[in-house]
């Protein structure tokens, strides 16, 4: 059944909510009148919030992971270990490995995974920027935590490929994580672990 709006200016605020991922027509409905239930001021901040962190917010000139400054605070502080480099698939990876308090090294954000399906190759990520700050040097492990996915390990197979050859250990997370899970939605104990009792990726797949 259509769903029938009694204001054309709801709908469209339905419409534009709707468009978020996980986020149906009844969610967006709920979220949109409880917007109307909000000051003027509340609603000028929230919208005020999302326009600043569009137009403001950068992408680390080395990780690639959310920042406010052309640097990010990981990799600006002078207490991580500069040798190590854990590979992930998006931002939210980095903060549900950082909520571990296992990982005292550096990131690498591909920004996805390879899935022709949805048409991302290589191209696509930031692998080449992996690979090119490894050439420079000073890297002794290369920690890969993708999620569990057919999608994730041909991503891990790709840089395990590219980086064989420079002289740098790979590594990949123990398979504590139920094959086909995303890593951001592992609990913090589990992920933990697998961070801890990582192994080497050529004996993980016999390569």
């Amino acid at each position: 059944m259509i769903q029938k709006y009694p204001s054309v200016l709801l709908e469209n605020a339905v419409n534009e909510f709707a468009k978020l991922p996980g986020v149906g027509r009844k969610t967006a409905l709920r979220l949109v009148l409880h917007m109307l239930r909000q000051s003027e001021n509340s609603v000028e901040s929230f919208s005020s919030a999302i326009l600043t962190l569009k137009k403001e917010v950068k992408y680390c000139k080395s990780c690639y992971n959310i920042s406010d400054d052309d640097i990010c605070p990981i990799c600006a502080n002078p207490a991580r270990n500069k040798s190590q480099i854990c590979v992930v698939e998006n931002i939210k990876e980095v903060m549900a490995i950082e909520n571990t308090s296992q990982f005292k090294g550096l990131y690498h954000v591909l920004g996805g995974i390879i899935s022709p399906i949805d048409g991302i190759g290589p191209g696509d990520l930031q692998i080449e920027s992996l690979v090119d700050r490894i050439s420079r040097g000073g890297i002794d492990e290369v920690i890969l935590a993708l999620s569990t996915t057919m999608e994730g390990d041909t991503t891990n197979f790709y840089i395990y490929k590219k980086l064989a050859p420079f002289d740098v250990k790979v590594t990949m997370i123990a398979r504590g994580i139920s094959i086909g899970d995303e890593i951001e939605y592992a609990d913090e104990i589990t992920l933990g672990r697998s961070i801890i009792n990582r192994t080497l990726f050529n004996e993980s797949f016999n390569l």
